[in-house]
């Protein structure tokens, strides 16, 4: 299994039971390491901080990147692909709930992103987002 499609089925796991079934088939493949976080707010730029400051701090706390340079703006490409999938066409008052999810193989990393917007409760749809970097 490719990092990209391991973090595709991660962020669109729809309960915990799903999300813990994935993760069994994943700690089975030696070369990939993963971690799921979620973060929500308004489609200001604090959620677009929040998103990175928590992806960030996720991986690193979960050894899925080093504090290393090269390891980080691996990240971050990924992480700024999946946001933009995420947050195109949005005005500034959205608010988005999403699920996060990290994995890295020996030299990608994937960001994918799954969750909802809505301008209104009544409006509520659902975004996602993917990105891919070379480490």
């Amino acid at each position: 299994m490719t990092a990209g499609r391991a973090a595709m089925l991660l962020a669109l796991s729809w309960n915990m039971k799903m999300e813990e079934e994935i993760k069994k088939i994943l700690d089975n493949k030696p070369n990939l390491r993963y971690v799921v976080t979620e973060v929500g707010g308004k489609a200001s730029e604090e959620f677009r901080g929040k998103i990175i400051k928590a992806s960030m701090n996720a991986a690193i706390n979960k050894n899925i990147i080093g504090k290393n340079a090269y390891e980080s703006h691996a990240l971050l490409h990924a992480l700024s692909e999946a946001k933009a999938g995420v947050t195109i066409n949005s005005s500034m008052s959205v608010s988005f709930a999403m699920k996060v999810a990290i994995v890295r193989s020996d030299h990608w990393i994937a960001v994918a992103m799954f969750g909802q917007s809505a301008f209104h409760p009544m409006t509520n749809h659902e975004r996602g987002g993917f990105g891919i970097m070379h480490i």
